[in-house]
Parts: C-alpha cells; structure tokens; sequence
C-alpha cells in the first residue's frame, strides 16, 4: 500500500484516507492498556501479599477450598509472576489470559465455596480479559513463533 502526505501533512494511504486519526488511536489504545495493565499487575501483587503475609481470611478460605497452604503460596507465586508478565510485551497478553483462567476459578470459589463478595474477582477478571483482548496480536506471534519450534 503506498502511501503520500495529504494537503494537510499528515499521511494518507492508497485510497487517499487519512492514517493520522488512526495512529493516534492506535497510540492511545496502548498507552490506556498499559495503564489498566499496570493497576492489574498491582491489585494481584497486592493479593498475592495477602496470601504470603497469611491472612487470616485469606488462610480461612484456603482451609475452606480444602487444599491447604500449598495452593494458597502457589496461586500467590502465580500471581506474582503474572504481574511481572504484565509488563513484558510479548508475554502481557498471555498474562491477561492466564489471570482469566484463574479469576474464573476465583469466582466459581466464591460462589460455591465461600459465599462471599464477587466485586473483586470480577473486576479482575474484566480488566484481565481487555489486557488478554486488547494484546491478542502479541499472544498470537508469541503461539506462531513457539509453534515454528
């Protein structure tokens, strides 16, 4: 596609639209998911302190779930490195869709285990789902180039 500068400067393609718009909104979809990444990466630190620094409802609703303080430090190192992740280009995506699988799971506990409140878990499994969403480009060159092995 070839492209030229239109009357006013900026870029324009083949059919003579203008790219500039769409650049710009390119530009500020990432730097909007690397906000929501950032405040992502940091509520699941912050739970996976809970989890570490033993908690009392936190050690509560592992000893509820009946698996112990085993699962509770390795869903917090889970955490922990899928927090790191966020901040890793080629692996935020796959972050974003890991911390899905493992919000699904939180909520599934808290409906049918706990019987507490779901804000937290859903609220993180949304902003997990547009950070898995709104990185699928880098999960999918991430799959082709493990693929190609």
């Amino acid at each position: 596609m070839s492209e030229s500068l239109s009357s006013r400067g900026n870029r324009t393609g083949a059919a003579g639209t203008d790219t500039a718009p769409r650049t710009s909104t390119r530009r500020a979809t990432n730097v909007g998911l690397w906000v929501v990444q950032a405040v992502t990466a940091l509520a699941f630190v912050f739970a996976a302190l809970g989890k570490f620094g033993g908690d009392p409802m936190v050690v509560a609703t592992f000893d509820e779930i009946g698996f112990g303080d085993w699962f509770r430090y390795l869903i917090a190192v889970l955490e922990i490195l899928g927090a790191v992740a966020l901040f890793v280009p080629r692996l935020a995506g796959l972050a974003g869709l890991a911390f899905v699988g493992l919000m699904v799971g939180a909520l599934i506990v808290t409906v049918a285990v706990v019987g507490g409140s779901v804000v937290m878990p859903l609220a993180l499994l949304v902003l997990s789902a547009v950070i898995a969403w709104g990185r699928r480009r880098s999960t999918t060159k991430l799959w082709n180039t493990l693929a190609r092995r």
